[in-house]
């Protein structure tokens, strides 16, 4: 008997062997075989190992493959086999399918033409055919073919609407409480079998079936209460789904179905008698798709599913139509609409608070939503003001609330209300330089200084605080303001000067008439010397306010004031102005230049020296 340890020895040996010669082989073939470690190839070095036997050569020629490597040229190509089963399982299936329904059609039309079938048989043949394509997709379905399963869920859900429709429209076969009670069962079906299957195209086909069935079932009659109830109610259905499902595209369907439908029945049936209740089921929808950031999931996955239009634009478009469709029923009550726009804003307000209470822990949901609310609240005060006050009171009031906003703005470090704020002080300005009219009587103390006043004091508080806490690209921004609130100042004191000597050139006509014409014209040329006295003063009081803070963007705005003012002695006041004003324009001109060039030229302020390391290093930090 042989020794075990040999005969291991000797099937290692072996083993090696037929490992080589199949990687020989494989490499031969042209196949990438992984190189084998010599340990496998080489028997130990401790003891001596008899060789194997003799392989026959009819064995070895039957386990050695062909010479020449494999072709692949008779294999398929990539997809081929994909694109063919595609045709022939699917679309094969739906052509044929589509044949059958079209033959279908067909005889059920000749039968129609030839009196086989009538009215009643038609609405049943409809119905069946209605309920029998939703049964038989679900076969479809189990079979994981689902996107025809659908279709075919589609096409018997639309024969169950039109079958119901022509019953009660075309044949008159059953009153219209029946039909919409069949139809609304038919849409709550459809909502069932999409929260079964889990189908957002199904929720989408009843959505449309039940804004459809007003419309395909109206008896042009005015129903108010049993329409708008049944459109506020597939809202609510709508809004349930989408608590339970990711589908808040539907949101937007069922918004633009309610305007729809609303727009059709105020533009047909509204009269200034139904305004109570009209107002009651707009301030319902209007609730409705406000209460979409309450009510819908805060999941990250589905928050951002089309989160730029349903929990953005939406709830924007929400409440822009509100206020719209309240306007157009209170167009001559302006008290009762600012009414309304301060309870809007409140309720947005609150709205936003507890959505920030409920969404707690979702801080990057919780801030756009908020800013989202807040903004709309600021908007309907906004509108508020011009509905509540006249004349300047609405300018004050648009420039304080600018002030209100962006103090909270900087405050709470949210850039999206400095947006409205400044879009609140732009309205303010231009409202109060193209639009209020002023009736001023009286010199410095009257209604228009002071609303000058209210927006330099705005700018001025910009000014001083963006030089304290703004960034550097915000600046331009700071000096914008700076450059306005001197415009308006010089703009105020010329216009005080206007009318003042506008009142005593009335004064004097009344009084005297024609022979009072030296008069005015004495009194005309001291306001035109005065527009130089006011723009010399400003312009010499800028420049010492620049040399004292040290800026020369101040120092430049002071420069082209007092630039304007020398074009306008020389080119106006040299040829209008008699000899006394002429005189004083050029001597206090020339004092106040010779003054500022002298500060200039001994340089007090070390204007030309570079600044002192300390401040350097200050500004650097």
């Amino acid at each position: 008997m042989a020794n075990p340890q040999e005969e291991l020895e000797r099937l290692r040996a072996a083993v090696s062997g037929l490992t080589a010669r199949v990687y020989r082989l494989e490499q031969k073939a042209g196949v990438d075989a992984q190189p084998q470690p010599e340990t496998a190839l080489t028997a130990p070095q401790t003891q001596t190992v008899q060789p194997p036997p003799p392989v026959p050569s009819s064995a070895v020629a039957a386990q050695s493959p062909p010479s020449q490597a494999p072709t692949f040229a008779t294999a398929p190509k990539p997809g081929a086999e994909d694109l063919e089963g595609t045709i022939g399982k699917l679309w094969l299936n739906r052509i044929g399918i589509f044949a059958i329904l079209i033959g279908v059609s067909y005889f059920i039309k000749y039968a129609f033409d030839n009196g086989w079938i009538g009215p009643s048989g038609k609405i049943a043949l409809g119905l069946l055919a209605g309920i029998g394509l939703v049964l038989w997709s679900e076969r479809f379905r189990s079979k994981g073919y689902e996107v025809f399963s659908y279709s075919l869920k589609a096409v018997g859900i639309g024969t169950l609407y039109l079958s119901l429709w022509g019953a009660f429209q075309i044949y008159h076969l059953v009153p219209s409480a029946v039909a919409f009670i069949a139809m609304i069962v038919v849409t709550a079906s459809a909502i069932a079998l999409a929260l079964s299957q889990d189908a957002e195209i199904l929720a989408a086909f009843a959505m449309i079936g039940g804004f459809s069935t007003p419309v395909l079932l109206s008896t042009g009659q005015n129903h108010e209460i049993v329409l708008f109830s049944y459109v506020g109610l597939l809202d609510a259905a709508i809004l349930g789904m989408v608590t339970l499902k990711p589908w808040r595209r539907l949101l937007v369907g069922s918004f633009l179905g309610t305007a729809t439908l609303y727009v059709g029945w105020c533009s047909e049936y509204y009269t200034q008698d139904q305004r109570a209740l009209t107002v009651f089921f707009t301030f319902m929808f209007g609730a409705i798709f406000a209460a979409i950031p309450l009510l819908t999931p805060l999941t990250k996955s589905r928050w951002r599913r089309g989160f730029s239009v349903t929990l953005t634009l939406l709830p924007l478009v929400n409440a822009a139509a509100l206020f719209l469709a309240l306007f157009a029923m209170y167009d001559n009550e302006r008290v009762t609409l600012t009414w309304y726009s301060l309870g809007l804003a409140a309720a947005y307000l609150a709205l936003s608070n507890q959505f920030k209470r409920r969404a707690a822990g979702h801080e990057d949901i919780v801030k756009v939503v908020n800013l989202l609310h807040i903004a709309i609240a600021i908007a309907f005060i906004t509108i508020a003001i011009p509905l509540k006050l006249d004349s300047h009171w609405i300018t004050i009031g648009w420039l304080i609330e600018s002030a209100v906003l962006l103090f909270v703005a900087v405050r709470t470090k949210t850039d999206f209300l400095r947006y409205f704020a400044g879009t609140t002080l732009a309205l303010g300005i231009v409202r109060l330089l193209l639009f209020d009219n002023f009736q001023v009587q009286t010199l410095i103390f009257n209604a228009r200084f002071a609303t000058y006043l209210v927006a330099i004091a705005i700018l001025g508080g910009i000014v001083a605080a963006g030089e304290r806490h703004v960034s550097s690209h915000e600046m331009p921004y700071v000096r914008f303001a700076g450059v306005c609130l001197n415009v308006l100042a010089l703009i105020a004191l010329t216009l005080e000067a206007s009318d003042y000597f506008n009142r005593q050139l009335t004064n004097w006509y009344q009084v005297h008439g024609q022979a009072a014409y030296g008069q005015m014209h004495q009194i005309q040329l001291a306001r035109n010397f005065s527009y130089s006295a006011i723009w010399l003063a400003y312009g010499a009081g800028l420049m010492m306010a620049g040399f004292w803070k040290r800026s020369a963007f101040v120092r430049w705005q002071a420069l082209v004031l007092i630039a304007i003012t020398i074009g306008k002695v020389f080119l106006f006041d040299v040829s209008e102005l008699q000899q006394g004003y002429r005189i004083l324009s050029f001597i206090a001109l020339g004092a106040v230049l010779m003054a500022i060039s002298y500060v200039y030229h001994r340089d007090w302020l070390k204007l030309s020296q570079p600044a002192p390391e300390k401040s350097a290093q200050e500004t650097s930090t």
